[in-house]
């Protein structure tokens, strides 16, 4: 009876530079053969400049590698068909420069779409009729609807978008990160389609 080895790939791999892909790299192994760690360390691809950025490796492949060095061992596969590997190259200290430079720019580019909004909306004109209501008194700055207001919209911001730097108030995602994550796997299926070399991408005429 052949030793059974169970494989489960990896979704989504990132590579720094031009290097060998091995079997750890792209998938999970689970089986009590004495061969765990010799299977581990056995080179599936090696990743060339021809392959730019993105290298898909597909599981059939895989296995059909892997039972010719290994005819005494039955795999199976559960998990994903395919890994997306995205190669990278090595990450460098960002400028403080260029961070500062981003940081007004999204500042002032916030603080503008915030007071076109509230111009849009006439808000100056509607918390004043709120304080005539209120008070029976015209008022053109109304601070003490203004001030909390203005509080007010930071913490929501804040609370909207569940983080504090790199702090989470909660384990819920916020709404940006629900759509990241839905535009990840939209590009991630895309890519798998296109650049899987086993899938005939020539359209039909």
């Amino acid at each position: 009876m052949s030793e059974i080895v169970y494989l489960r790939m990896k979704r989504n791999v990132e590579m720094i530079g031009l290097q060998a892909v091995q079997l750890r790299h792209i998938a999970l192994i689970s089986t009590p053969s004495q061969f765990k760690r010799e299977l581990e360390k056995t080179t599936l691809y090696r990743i060339s400049k021809e392959d730019r950025n993105i290298v898909i490796i597909d599981s059939f492949l895989v296995i059909d590698h892997l039972n010719s060095l290994y005819p005494g061992i039955e795999f199976q596969l559960i998990g994903p068909s395919q890994t997306i590997i995205r190669i990278t190259k090595r990450k460098k200290a960002p400028s403080i420069l260029i961070v500062s430079f981003v940081w007004l720019l999204l500042f002032i580019g916030t603080a503008m779409t915030i007071m076109n909004f509230h111009y849009d909306v006439s808000m100056q004109e509607v918390q004043q009729k709120l304080h005539y209501l209120l008070t029976g008194e015209q008022e053109e700055y109304p601070l003490w609807i203004q001030i909390p207001y203005s509080f007010g919209l930071g913490i929501g911001m804040l609370l909207f978008f569940n983080h504090w730097f790199k702090k989470r108030f909660n384990e819920e995602p916020s709404p940006l990160e629900v759509e990241i994550f839905n535009y990840q796997q939209d590009l991630d299926q895309y890519v798998s389609y296109y650049e899987n070399k086993l899938n005939d991408n020539k359209p039909i005429h």
